[in-house]
């Protein structure tokens, strides 16, 4: 049973099959005024700073279809401290606790924690539009790996859970057109 002091937190990318918290639930969620977008420059897990790469992040505009975990008031504490731990190296990103809706067509509005794109941070790339996000994704790397492998898993998880996402979902196309995994023109 939730009490007024569980703490509800929206994840909308790694932290939706990645959480690494306790949770007691986990319910799809839909976070209004926000999206998901390859919006911040990385220069050290996903590129360099010589060549950097993007990274996935909420940028104003929009709706998220995510996952609303909930954390029993006991556990807040800590899970809000590990999160500021995993999320907010680099300080691109912004804490936030913005309304989200769950649990469908009964939907409940709860206050969640987040994070958000930190539009004045200067790892903020904002919209770069599919082809020129494309080119970068597909010259970087970091220490983490290809900048291209992160974006293609990172989408085909999202998915595979049902969560389908048609400007990442483009993204995703134009960067395997590039790999050569696919071939838009066949058929056509």
């Amino acid at each position: 049973m939730a009490t007024s002091s569980d703490l509800w937190v929206f994840g909308y990318g790694s932290l939706m099959w990645r959480p690494g918290f306790e949770f007691t639930e986990a319910v799809p969620a839909v976070l209004d005024g926000w999206h998901r977008a390859f919006c911040l420059w990385s220069r050290h897990y996903r590129g360099t700073p010589e060549r950097p790469g993007l990274v996935l992040g909420l940028d104003g505009g929009g709706c998220c279809r995510g996952l609303a975990f909930r954390v029993p008031a006991e556990r807040a504490a800590v899970t809000i401290e590990y999160l500021d731990e995993r999320e907010l190296v680099g300080y691109a990103y912004q804490p936030r606790w913005l309304p989200v809706r769950i649990n469908g067509d009964e939907a409940v509005t709860v206050e969640a924690y987040t994070f958000v794109a930190d539009q004045q941070h200067r790892h903020y790339a904002g919209d770069l539009g599919i082809p020129r996000a494309a080119e970068i994704i597909m010259d970087a790397v970091g220490c983490a790996g290809l900048n291209r492998d992160y974006l293609i898993n990172t989408v085909r998880h999202l998915e595979k859970d049902g969560f389908v996402d048609p400007s990442l979902h483009a993204l995703r196309l134009e960067v395997e057109r590039l790999t050569g995994l696919i071939d838009l023109g066949a058929g056509i």
